[in-house]
């Protein structure tokens, strides 16, 4: 397996990153196994954030001992300099760490920048001239801020949604990366689960050689899945063109990613599945979607009063009340039989 460079920041690592959103579902010793076996197997860039519930604790008991051997990028939502203060302390004690490399904006809305009022970004290079941090990065979910973010020069990495379901202005995104010597870190290379097959997500990211895939990995055999690929790297063939070629037809046009942005809804309704399991019903088990509970999910879409709120959150602008509709009368052709899954 190759590895890539995260621009400026001189990051060096296996194009194979660890993304822990998911480990806050896991107990504390599952959580600490997956991540001790990460590490041993060959992963070495872990990405968390203050917002993952206890997804910092967990790395902090696992990783402590072999801090020096690893990078820890994490992120804060706060909203003014105290709080971002009191984020990066907790963050620090809870990863049983003195410093991260990457401390990143967590789902930006704005290109934080000195002397746009916020002093946010002022607080950011402060930590780093204290050595709290080493490098400034940000995430983001709207192509138009991450672009902003690439042409600012103020930051060191930019984390956004990458895959190979991506589009054109994704592509150029990262190539302006490239061009500006930026870091990118790909997060939902799975497209929320929605790409089932692991080879060909890994091929795709391995054509780019300033791409950093953090999958988000919460059982074992997720994480086994991803190690075999440090020693049989899957390259770019006929066959998982052919994976990638049929699943862009089949996922063409707007899509929920069930990233849950839009929650919680005011109704009770679970938007971020709900928005998405047409597609779920096809590229899952459909058995798994058709229980009591789901039905009982999917009625409650005739609850909604087209508020809005859940439009308003989409961080891709997705017209998320027409997209539940849509999704709710397929399903019910479902149950009747009228539309046959697998």
């Amino acid at each position: 397996m190759k590895s890539v460079t995260l621009g400026s920041t001189g990051i060096t690592v296996l194009q194979n990153g660890f993304g822990a959103l998911p480990i806050q579902r896991d107990d504390m010793n599952t959580a600490v196994k997956i991540l001790r076996r990460a590490y041993e197997g060959g992963m070495t860039f872990f990405d968390t954030a203050r917002y993952y519930s206890d997804s910092e604790n967990k790395i902090g008991e696992a990783l402590a001992d072999v801090r020096a051997k690893i990078y820890i990028a994490t992120k804060t939502m706060a909203k003014t300099p105290d709080e971002m203060k009191i984020h990066l302390d907790t963050s620090l004690r809870l990863l049983k760490t003195d410093y991260i490399d990457i401390y990143q904006f967590h789902f930006a809305e704005q290109v934080f920048q000195p002397g746009d009022g916020t002093g946010l970004y002022e607080c950011m290079e402060d930590f780093k001239r204290q050595g709290m941090i080493r490098h400034i990065g940000i995430t983001a979910h709207k192509i138009g801020v991450a672009m902003d973010a690439a042409d600012s020069g103020l930051y060191e990495t930019i984390q956004f949604p990458f895959s190979y379901l991506s589009g054109n202005k994704e592509m150029q995104l990262v190539e302006l990366c490239k061009q500006n010597n930026i870091g990118f870190i790909a997060m939902k290379g799975l497209a929320g689960g929605l790409i089932s097959n692991s080879r060909a997500a890994f091929a795709f990211m391995s054509q780019f050689d300033n791409v950093l895939p953090i999958w988000g990995i919460q059982k074992e055999s997720e994480l086994e899945e991803w190690l075999s690929y440090i020693n049989n790297p899957v390259i770019m063939d006929d066959e998982i063109r052919a994976i990638i070629e049929h699943d862009r037809k089949e996922l063409d046009g707007d899509f929920c990613r069930g990233c849950g942005y839009c929650m919680p809804c005011p109704q009770g309704i679970i938007i971020n599945q709900c928005a998405r399991i047409s597609l779920m019903l096809r590229r899952a088990p459909s058995k798994d979607w058709l229980t009591e509970y789901w039905q009982q999910s999917m009625k409650n879409i005739e609850n909604c009063v087209t508020c809005g709120i859940c439009k308003s959150r989409c961080p891709y602008e997705l017209d998320t009340p027409n997209l539940l509709r849509k999704n709710y009368e397929d399903y019910k052709k479902v149950l009747a039989g009228e539309v046959s899954v697998n």
